[in-house]
């Protein structure tokens, strides 16, 4: 983040069908006054072209917004999920987030809004998040955006952007840290009741699908036979045997039809199943070790933390009901 930057006026700027949470989260964060809680505020506004009113997505309309000089004189512009995502917002939209770049100013995307930062330009080159159902499409369209799906909010100098509608809170109190010290930003997420600060990445929210058998009848069997036994070690070697191939053509029939290499996926599923197994029971994570294949609770706790983000005893704390 700019180093020395002083934000005193903080604009939300809105083109059509806003998320009424994000650009709530924004509203809480920005525009209500704390002082009673020593929280020094900012001078705050929701703009749009002309001021003219703007949809939200669960059918109210929102009206008395300021025009876009109200942003082209801000400190820190906010941009929410504004549908669609997939075409360009209106060009005056562009404009101001571009110049406020320019001018130095910092410019943040919620979720969906990220993808008004790629359509003004201003993720070439710098390191970003985006939900992660978003992913392939938001690469698609912005190559020269340096996506990093693993992080909650990502800061690359001033241009920032959140993973998703919850994330948005995770960025906001990011900035209050960076704005207004650690004891603002703890005091504003205690009357959120929000975590200060959440551990762990994007990974840990991301829905495992259930595999699809691949169409070559081979290796499905060994996939197959695979998943009823997560808890044993098994090596390519094995594998192939099993399947009555040679372990080079094994390993690419596997490639072809997984588009992965066994050990990967093997480690996902082992990680699927250790998640499954988190979330629904109560086993210890030493039991759960076991029952995944892994030689002990820390392999366990190792892969986890590197692959999901977290380590397993705080995935099974967010996550178990």
């Amino acid at each position: 983040m700019l180093a020395g930057m002083d934000v005193n006026r903080v604009a939300v700027v809105l083109a059509d069908h806003v998320s009424p949470f994000e650009l709530g989260v924004a509203c809480e964060v920005f525009g209500t006054d704390r002082s009673a809680d020593g929280i020094e505020g900012w001078d705050f506004g929701v703009c749009s072209p002309a001021g003219e009113p703007v949809a939200s997505w669960s059918g109210f309309g929102l009206t008395g917004l300021h025009d876009l000089d109200f942003a082209a004189s801000a400190d820190l512009l906010i941009v929410p999920t504004c549908a669609p995502r997939t075409a360009p917002p209106p060009s005056p939209v562009l404009d101001v987030l571009r110049d406020a770049a320019a001018r130095g100013a910092w410019v943040a995307g919620f979720c969906a809004g990220v993808f008004t930062l790629g359509y003004a330009g201003l993720l070439d080159g710098r390191r970003c998040t985006v939900h992660w159902v978003y992913e392939a499409e938001f690469r698609a369209r912005f190559p020269a955006a340096s996506v990093d799906t693993q992080a909650l909010y990502a800061d690359d100098g001033g241009v920032l952007t959140s993973a998703g509608t919850v994330a948005a809170v995770d960025l906001c109190l990011h900035l209050v840290r960076r704005l207004r010290g650690v004891t603002a930003a703890t005091t504003l997420a205690r009357r959120m009741v929000a975590a200060p600060f959440r551990a762990g990445g994007q990974a840990q929210f991301v829905q495992a699908p259930v595999p699809s058998a691949p169409d070559d009848s081979v290796v499905a069997e060994a996939l197959e036979w695979v998943e009823r036994r997560l808890d044993q070690p098994f090596t390519v070697a094995e594998l192939a045997r099993r399947s009555g191939l040679g372990e080079r053509t094994f390993l690419r029939r596997f490639s072809a039809a997984t588009g992965t290499t066994p050990h990967r996926w093997l480690t996902e599923r082992r990680l699927d199943r250790a998640q499954a197994l988190l979330e629904e029971g109560r086993l210890s994570v030493e039991d759960i070790a076991t029952a995944c294949g892994y030689a002990s609770a820390a392999a366990l706790r190792h892969q986890f933390s590197r692959l999901r983000g977290t380590s397993p005893t705080s995935y099974r704390t967010a996550f178990r009901g």
